[in-house]
């Protein structure tokens, strides 16, 4: 078990004053399952009133408006969360029972289906279909397309986008997490697994002491369904375990972007991010 406080500080900056902006945030940490927040709030400057609500995956947001012209706007998610590690599930479906219920239940006909961003490029395809064909359970099957995906792929920050697809990081063969995990989702999705996009933290650095307070960043893998949802994190090749913090789950990053939204008056904006991790117990 791990008790994990984070500070997530992210906004823009404007050339010019910002005389209105409309925004909502995806920052705070998701309880429920094997992780349990015991604090999280949200700190807005300008100061705006926020309104809260769970959105159609499950995810915390925070919908705020600043009608007051600014030159900044700061968001400061502060929270402590404890992460327990996931238990061993047994009773898997088959590939016949699978099929059948990723046609009949909703959330798994949309976790099936192809997005642009997570259209796996045809070697991608091709790759995930020869693991499957190997005839194994649908979990091992998933674990091993995961592996080969993640393996193939360089982590290399700069070399795509936030708006960047599956099939554009994969002819780089490099990217961040978000790409690594769009590759990974299109690759399941291919052979009939249904799969989603997971946000959140990772503790960078399991061998840190308690109080130790590090630099972090937002974090992305992937979850499978395969009778359980079953997370796995492609870019580290590694389970998902209990120094691993979720915020949201959806299709893909589109579903569940950190902090999004409209301004008026300015000209131009620029991103800052900023995310302390602290392991407390």
């Amino acid at each position: 078990m791990s008790r994990i406080r984070i500070v997530h500080r992210t906004g823009f900056s404007y050339e010019q004053p910002a005389t209105a902006s409309y925004n909502e945030a995806r920052m705070l940490p998701h309880s429920g399952g094997e992780q349990f927040v015991l604090q999280a709030g949200l700190d807005i400057r300008p100061g705006a009133t926020q309104h809260s609500y769970l959105d159609y995956w499950g995810t915390r947001v925070s919908t705020f408006e600043v009608l007051t012209p600014h030159r900044e706007l700061a968001v400061t998610a502060t929270s402590l969360v404890e992460v327990r590690p996931a238990p061993h599930r047994r009773g898997e479906l088959s590939w016949e029972e699978l099929a059948e219920a990723a046609k009949s239940t909703l959330t798994l006909v949309e976790a099936s289906t192809p997005s642009l961003v997570t259209a796996p490029p045809p070697d991608v395809a091709t790759l995930a279909a020869e693991i499957a064909a190997e005839g194994a359970p649908v979990g091992e099957t998933a674990l091993e397309v995961c592996r080969a995906v993640g393996g193939a792929m360089e982590y290399m920050f700069g070399v795509t986008g936030v708006h960047s697809t599956a099939r554009e990081a994969w002819g780089e063969r490099k990217g961040v997490c978000q790409d690594i995990a769009h590759l990974a989702i299109g690759a399941l999705r291919s052979i009939g697994i249904p799969a989603r996009y997971v946000s959140g933290y990772l503790h960078p650095d399991a061998g840190a002491a308690i109080g130790d307070t590090v630099v972090g960043e937002s974090h992305a893998w992937v979850e499978w369904f395969a009778g359980e949802w079953h997370g796995y994190d492609p870019t580290n090749l590694v389970e998902v375990g209990d120094l691993h913090v979720l915020v949201g789950r959806g299709r893909d990053y589109s579903d569940v972007p950190p902090l999004r939204g409209v301004y008026a008056g300015a000209s131009t904006s620029e991103l800052f991010v900023t995310v302390e991790i602290t392991r407390v117990a």
